[in-house]
């Protein structure tokens, strides 16, 4: 590629594989601070490219869910762009087996959905009746500012309260932290554990069984820092 336009969730080790003299252009984006509105994308990756330069949208994870890379393939493509898309790793796969947590599990999961906690203008306008019913796992994909709300509104349809859930932060990466609870108090959870994203909120019986390893290290944390008898 001669020009790089990179996200935020993209590693510098990935970054670096790009040739010495490729110019590269920061446009992530994290909650009310975008390096780049999409709209400024959109035109960066058309100019270059219709300057007759080979240009690389490079994202992380999958383009195609919840990445905006329908829209930017739309873009390009109405103005004569040729466009290639190379399939990526979505989240909800890399993440939970990054944290050894299976996203479906037999007699247990028979479903996984994927779905967004960010919306447009607040909350997401999803089918919280069909999302609380059924064995299925639920992948929340940025929903660390809403997770009060999700949380709610599936409980609020019939979800039980005690559902396990698992936040993975910073997934597949060197710095990649593991949170899990019960549903009722995800957000809880989150504000003490100190994650603000990128994450992803797994919820469901698949989480279980991380949720007990997790409980049983603390367990085992507050046991240790008791004061021990000593007989003589």
């Amino acid at each position: 590629a001669d020009v790089v336009l990179y996200d935020k969730l993209v590693g510098p080790e990935i970054v670096d594989y790009a040739r010495r003299d490729a110019e590269r252009i920061y446009v992530g984006k994290a909650k009310a601070n975008h390096a780049k509105t999409q709209d400024e994308i959109n035109a960066l990756m058309a100019e270059h490219a219709l300057a007759g330069k080979r240009v690389l949208r490079l994202k992380g994870g999958d383009p195609f869910i919840f990445g905006r890379g329908g829209e930017e393939m739309d873009y390009l493509q109405a103005r004569g762009v040729a466009v290639e898309v190379v399939p990526g790793v979505t989240a909800a796969a890399g993440c939970a087996a990054a944290a050894g947590i299976p996203l479906t599990l037999r007699g247990t999961a028979l479903a996984v959905t994927f779905l967004t906690g960010h919306a447009r203008d607040g909350e997401p306008d999803l089918d919280w009746a069909s999302l609380a019913s059924g064995k299925q796992t639920l992948a929340v994909y940025m929903g660390v500012s809403t997770a009060a709300t999700v949380a709610g509104r599936l409980i609020e349809h019939g979800l039980a309260a005690a559902t396990p859930v698992a936040v993975i932060e910073n997934g597949t990466r060197p710095e990649q932290k593991v949170v899990t609870g019960r549903l009722e108090e995800l957000p809880q959870r989150l504000e003490a554990a100190g994650v603000t994203g990128p994450a992803l909120i797994i919820i469901g019986e698949v989480a279980r069984a991380a949720l007990e390893a997790e409980v049983a290290a603390e367990l085992q944390i507050a046991a240790a820092a008791l004061p021990q008898a000593i007989a003589v």
